[in-house]
């Protein structure tokens, strides 16, 4: 039956008919569109109140044992998280790459790392050039680059300098 709708109807042939209302067109498929969205609107409310009543339906007994396999899962996922924060932080790796860590144990972590490590290694006797660092300072003055100031006493310089009288 959807594919009945979505379907165009048969007496359009062709596309380049110079007759062909095109504003019509997509007033009919605008509406084709917000029917079945209202309709997927209305499928989800329905897999919400089906997920509601299954949940009211389940004993005691069930509800706990879902949260305790809720609480399992949880607590095996921080231990994993801690176990690859571990070996990140005795391996020093960056965050980026803690999250590219893969294993269930802190053994295959601490393999990965290495192996990561190994494979992002600068070249051997090859200084890191990329990395950043704190730029070196070469300060000259601007009018003369090369030049060395003849006096620099400040005392001489003032009494060396024109006083005009007011």
């Amino acid at each position: 039956m959807a594919d009945e709708e979505l379907t165009p109807p048969a007496d359009d042939t062709s596309d380049d008919q110079p007759d062909k209302d095109w504003q019509a067109e997509a007033t009919k498929w605008k509406a084709l569109a917000r029917k079945h969205e209202k309709a997927a609107k209305d499928n989800a409310d329905a897999a919400r109140r089906l997920a509601e009543i299954e949940e009211s339906g389940k004993t005691e007994q069930e509800r706990l044992a879902e949260a305790r396999r809720t609480a399992d899962e949880r607590a095996t996922a921080a231990e994993r998280e801690s176990a690859r924060l571990r070996v990140a932080l005795k391996k020093g790796l960056s965050e980026v790459q803690v999250r590219r860590l893969v294993g269930d144990t802190e053994e295959e972590l601490e393999a990965d790392a290495e192996e990561l490590l190994a494979t992002f290694a600068a070249p051997e006797g090859e200084p890191d050039r990329d990395l950043p660092h704190r730029p070196r300072e070469r300060l000259r003055p601007g009018a003369r680059p090369e030049a060395t100031p003849d006096e620099t006493d400040p005392a001489k310089l003032a009494e060396a300098s024109p006083r005009a009288a007011f």
